[in-house]
């Protein structure tokens, strides 16, 4: 059974509707509900292209964080062979919020580096819901330095709330941490791709999101700063999320407007959730043609448009 956010009532009940007729029909086989639950099915197909064609920033930003909405893990699954997770950063600890590692994507050697939030308490736990202490980025410069020296592409994929804010993350030099990853991300002379799969909060998204082609799933959002903490530092009431999100232009309908992504990958009706092997596949097709686009230009022509690319953003801006 999914599980349904607020704004899906609607289809929440005409499914629960249809699951009741078709637990009555098992019950009973000399019941034929065959015609009232394809009328219903219908409805609910109905009901859920027009929720979905007029979602607010907000509403989007549920999307994002649905509990069921696939994870790094599932990328990894299906578009990795052989993925390799290499562990720690060589200085302090293993940060598990952010894996990297080495894999063969479609047969081409790359090096792999995303954020996993975790599906459960437990996991969640374990990966502190995707947000990464400085051992975390410090082990993504390790991987990137890695992929530069053998020359491997590297596709990052980014879901994460922001970098981990507590004390211990700050004593061991989180800010710094970030910002070497972003300097590593620039300064590498191998293609970078990446995508946000659904959250890309902050620094802590940016810090292995400074690709040469950067994309963003139809329902993902992007933005310096959660709603719930713009809200807190711009009006004290982290309630007035809502309107913080209408407000800050975090869509990927509004990041592709002002060019700080590439493009957006369309999800399945309804959010990746209900299809997540559909919305993992043509993630994998566009991490394909662009690197089959980037393959052509030399290391340094990379490094040099790259590094160009961001600061054009902030002229167009």
């Amino acid at each position: 059974m999914h599980n349904y956010l607020d704004f899906e009532k609607p289809i929440s009940d005409l499914e629960g509707k249809i699951h009741e007729l078709r637990k009555l029909a098992e019950e009973d086989e000399s019941i034929d509900t065959s015609d009232e639950i394809g009328r219903l099915e219908i409805r609910a197909r109905e009901a859920m292209a027009d929720i979905y064609a007029k979602l607010t920033p907000w509403q989007k930003t549920q999307v994002a964080r649905h509990p069921q909405r696939p994870h790094f893990v599932d990328y990894a699954a299906q578009l990795f062979e052989e993925f390799t997770p290499l562990a720690g950063d060589r200085k302090f600890a293993e940060d598990e919020a952010i894996l990297a590692g080495l894999g063969r994507f479609r047969g081409e050697a790359v090096a792999v580096i995303g954020q996993e939030k975790g599906n459960d308490t437990k996991s969640r736990l374990k990966h502190n819901f995707g947000s990464a202490r400085p051992e975390g980025y410090r082990k993504a410069i390790r991987v990137m330095e890695m992929a530069d020296r053998f020359g491997l592409p590297v596709i990052t994929l980014i879901d994460t709330a922001g970098a981990y804010p507590g004390i211990g993350a700050e004593e061991r030099g989180q800010a710094e941490a970030i910002a070497r990853s972003t300097e590593m991300c620039l300064n590498v002379r191998v293609p970078i791709v990446s995508v946000v799969l659904g959250e890309g909060g902050s620094g802590g998204a940016i810090a292995i999101a400074t690709g040469d082609r950067v994309y963003m799933l139809e329902h993902a959002i992007y933005s310096v700063i959660s709603p719930e903490g713009a809200a807190s530092i711009l009006w004290r009431d982290s309630t007035r999320a809502k309107e913080a999100a209408s407000n800050m232009k975090i869509t990927a309908e509004d990041l592709k407007a002002f060019g700080i992504i590439d493009g957006i990958i369309p999800e399945p009706m309804g959010g990746a959730h209900r299809d997540p092997q559909a919305v993992i596949a043509r993630t994998g097709d566009v991490i394909a043609s662009s690197l089959k686009d980037l393959s052509a230009k030399t290391g340094d022509q990379l490094r040099k448009d790259r590094r160009q690319r961001y600061l054009n953003i902030g002229r167009q801006l």
